[in-house]
């Protein structure tokens, strides 16, 4: 650790210390504005030069790294009289009344210090650009500290911004002269943020009150946030410096909290009475609820009534959720909405590996020589990881893309596996063929960690690349290469998403894969793994918390745990095997299905097969929906509804895609009547009679009664919560957690299986009358059902879905750019408008589904995944149709 003399004293530092942070940690703070944390040392201001013993001239501090015996000098008279000549000349074109208008900018904050007043003798011919919904550009104020170049180029990778001229003609604009937009701005703010004069700015500016630390409610990567807020409301959000996010925020992130104050908040309970919603009070709503759904127990039996947690809520009501289904229904009809998209990969993950989570943490996208990614779409659906992704590969990683669109990844991969939709099993297992046939093996590996290498060979022998390269629409040479440098460029990484799910042989892609990752060795250590990116904030939390009908909180067994369960909830668990989400379905087509609680999750609009589910909802006696907004399922199915809290409202934890287990804190009172989804649980189960075991004060009390049920996360303390980014397994106070599952042993014996998995191709295929593939997913500026994007100005970024088609099939077609289009399936239409793009290949489409007046689902099939019933969204036979006038 070297020692070093800072203005007289002695300091030791870590090594490789900057001595702009060393001064700064020894209260001396040196005045800068080109330095930012999350960006290379640039040293461009000159104003936080030092004076260092044996140094001819001054040197810049945030560019200078502690060396050992360093005596250094930073407030000397002939330092301070350079700042202050550099910041005059700074100030001399720089427009006065902005300093009163934001005096918290850093900029504004040293001409105070310094006593300068700004000479205001604006050109005038700065770039600007006004057509940014979220950002405004007033080049005028400009002090050339190239931090928002810099930070678009080395943290979201978007180079966006330029330097242009020379001199004194210097300035900074977009890249191409044109707008953010059109040059191709993601909308993440990382400019904004790191702007210290305001010529970059958030609009509309409303300074915030207060901040408080919080986690991000949309996408599964977890990032770390300041929410502020004024007057009750939440006004501002700025990036956190944390391990996940790394003080960098998406569009999302940053700019959708809108949604928090929409006009439309519901913020009674509502009962509908003769087709109409009445507003009603909580004790009369909670009222008629419980004698409902007691009376249909009591004809029907407990079994007839189901409950589905939400990804949208904590850790502590996913875990009061499905507690109110087994102890006060006596049901295990508990499900959530990872039934439709991930756990295929927990499935998958447990049965071969014995966790059913993420192998790796995000910190080993850095460590990682080769990223091969399967079936999604990080820099639009997670982009902050996408972003990470995006330096790793510019700083040398090599990159592996499996994906029938060439997405923005795709483009900058070393190889792109454009596979034909419904065919990752024959790709990857041809994958696997060329490992074993070329010899590329961890054979140390294989031999202490696996089992099944010699069935396995076998059974490959009918997959080697030559066979089935026509079928997956993947050349054979690809296929070998990609096979190729997985296995030799190592470690290599693996991460995965709803292309590889949604799909028949969805839980078997992902066991494709794990094939790979243990025959290369790329399994217990670090950059390695089988990582799945979770699509919403606490999906992985919901299920984990037991929202699963065959499971319990933590993924535990009714076999390895029920016993435990039922002593300390007093009570015998039900013995019945629970329904999951699509069965319910199907029981409630059937009849046999009730009643179903619905938190934070609108089925209707998003599960796959509309069709289907209308006849299911409809046929139920009590359809209660808890959510913020009056979604489509309350809308067409409702008979009761429940205001809930946002995520901005309320404390408590989720659970991100790496396993880290966060804070969320509340930044703002829940509007009207709205209760956190936890206190109406609660609230409910004593209006049913069965106050005892829901009777907690606040979640910290849930979330001590989970740790004392789920070993692996016995650590996990709200204390230790609040200071460290800690990952499960954690089973006490002193574990580090486990950032690396798997690096001595499986979770449940020292070898995995390696698993033959044949290929099934589904029903779903195009033919004369649908000769046309349809891929569905998200993109940036939107997500999932639109709930909370559409509510704010997101909709000016990306007014409507589109269904987007190469220009071949639009010109056979007689297609032109934007016209609105008719889309059939075996199962239903949609209307459209077409963007022609050369993202896909030729004879398929994509769309997204976020507006809910469009509803995609209507075309969606009913194929579902062998094992565990998770829809098929990623394959649907449609034909395109000219719309009528």
């Amino acid at each position: 650790m070297p020692r070093l003399i800072l203005n007289g004293q002695a300091h030791d530092v870590p090594a490789g210390t900057l001595l702009l942070d060393a001064l700064a940690a020894t209260g001396s703070q040196v005045a800068q504005l080109c330095h930012d944390p999350r960006l290379a040392p640039s040293g461009g201001c000159r104003l936080c030069l030092v004076a260092i013993d044996g140094q001819p001239l001054p040197q810049p501090a945030c560019a200078t790294r502690a060396e050992d015996g360093m005596v250094v000098q930073s407030h000397t008279p002939a330092l301070e009289a350079l700042r202050r000549s550099n910041l005059q000349l700074l100030a001399e074109r720089y427009p006065a009344g902005a300093v009163t208008t934001q005096p918290e900018l850093p900029f504004h904050a040293l001409l105070r210090q310094y006593h300068i007043q700004p000479g205001g003798k604006v050109a005038g011919n700065g770039f600007r650009d006004d057509s940014h919904p979220y950002i405004g550009v007033d080049m005028d104020r400009c002090i050339h500290c190239q931090r928002c170049v810099r930070i678009c180029d080395e943290v979201q990778g978007q180079f966006v911004w330029a330097e242009w001229g020379r001199g004194e003609h210097t300035r900074i604009a977009t890249a191409h002269g044109n707008s953010m937009l059109a040059d191709g701005c993601v909308s993440c703010g990382a400019c904004v943020d790191s702007c210290p004069s305001g010529a970059l700015f958030d609009k509309p500016a409303i300074a915030a009150q207060q901040w408080t630390r919080t986690t991000c409610g949309y996408c599964g990567v977890g990032c770390q946030m300041d929410a502020g807020s004024a007057d009750g409301r939440v006004v501002a959000v700025r990036p956190a410096q944390h391990p996940v996010n790394r003080g960098h925020l998406c569009l999302k992130g940053r700019y959708g909290f809108e949604f928090n104050h929409a006009a439309d908040r519901v913020t009674q309970p509502m009962i509908k009475q003769h087709g109409e919603w009445q507003p009603v009070g909580w004790d009369e709503a909670l009222s008629f609820v419980a004698n409902r759904l007691l009376a249909i127990r009591g004809q029907h039996g407990p079994d007839a009534i189901g409950v589905l947690g939400s990804a949208r809520a904590s850790n502590e009501e996913n875990y009061l959720a499905q507690k109110f289904a087994r102890v006060v229904i006596g049901s295990n009809n508990v499900d959530c909405c990872a039934r439709v998209c991930h756990t295929p990969s927990a499935k998958a993950l447990k049965t071969m590996l014995g966790t059913g989570a993420a192998t790796n943490h995000f910190d080993d996208i850095e460590q990682a020589r080769t990223l091969l990614l399967c079936g999604c779409n990080p820099t639009e659906n997670h982009p902050v990881i996408g972003a990470r992704i995006k330096q790793a590969v510019l700083h040398g990683a090599r990159l592996v893309v499996i994906d029938p669109r060439r997405t923005e990844l795709a483009a900058m991969a070393d190889l792109h596996l454009a596979v034909r939709p419904g065919h990752n099993v024959p790709l990857l297992n041809a994958m696997a063929a060329t490992l074993i046939e070329e010899g590329l093996l961890d054979r140390d590996f294989i031999a202490t960690r696996v089992s099944g290498y010699a069935e396995l060979a076998d059974f490959l022998r009918d997959y080697r690349p030559e066979r089935v390269a026509n079928g997956c629409g993947v050349a054979a040479a690809d296929i070998r290469a990609a096979a190729r440098l997985y296995a030799t460029q190592g470690p290599a990484m693996c991460l995965h998403g709803l292309g590889v799910t949604e799909h028949l042989q969805g839980t078997e892609g992902v066991m494709c894969l794990i094939n790979l990752a243990l025959l290369s060795g790329n399994l217990g250590k670090p950059g390695s793994g089988i990582n799945p990116l979770r699509g919403q904030n606490n999906v992985q939390g919901a299920a984990h918390m037991g929202c699963d009908p065959v499971t319990l909180t933590g993924a535990q067994s009714f076999a390895d745990a029920g016993e435990r369960f039922a002593a300390h909830w007093g009570t015998p668990l039900p013995k019945s095997r629970g329904l999951d989400l699509m069965q319910m379905m199907d029981a409630a087509r059937d009849g046999r299905l009730k009643a179903l609680w619905a938190i934070g999750y609108d089925i209707y609009l998003t599960l796959a097969n509309e069709a289907a589910t209308a006849t299911a909802l409809a046929q139920m006696e009590l359809v209660i929906v808890q959510d913020l907004f009056l979604n489509e399922t309350a809308r067409r199915f409702g008979h009761v509804f429940l205001p809930a809290a946002s995520f901005l409202e309320k404390d408590g934890t989720f659970m991100n895609a790496d396993r880290r287990v966060q804070h969320i804190r509340q930044v703002v009172p829940p509007p009207g009547d709205a209760l956190p989804d936890w206190q109406i649980i609660c609230r409910l189960a004593a209006a049913m009679g069965q106050p005892a075991g829901f009777d907690f004060a606040d979640p910290q009390a849930i979330w001590n009664e989970i740790r004392a049920l789920w070993p692996a996360g016995a650590g996990l303390s709200y204390a230790r919560l609040a200071q460290e980014s800690l990952h499960w397994p954690c089973p006490d106070e002193q574990h580090p957690g486990t950032p690396v599952l798997h690096s001595t042993q499986f979770a449940t014996s020292q070898t995995a299986t390696l698993a033959c998995i044949p290929f099934l191709p589904s029903s779903e295929q195009p033919d004369e009358d649908y000769p046309l593939l349809l891929v569905t997913g998200r993109v940036l500026t939107h997500f999932n059902a639109g709930t909370m994007s559409y509510r704010g100005r997101n909709a000016l970024l990306r007014p409507s879905d589109t269904l987007d088609m190469v220009p071949a099939d639009a010109a056979r077609l007689g297609l032109q750019q934007g016209e609105r289009v008719l889309l059939h399936s075996r199962y239903g239409s949609a209307v459209l408008p077409l963007n022609i793009s050369e993202a896909q290949q030729p004879g398929q489409l994509f769309a997204s589904f976020h507006r809910p007046d469009l509803l995609l689902n209507r075309l969606t099939s009913a194929v579902r995944d062998r094992l565990v019933h998770s829809p098929e969204y990623k394959l649907t036979a449609v034909r395109v149709e000219k719309l009528a006038d």
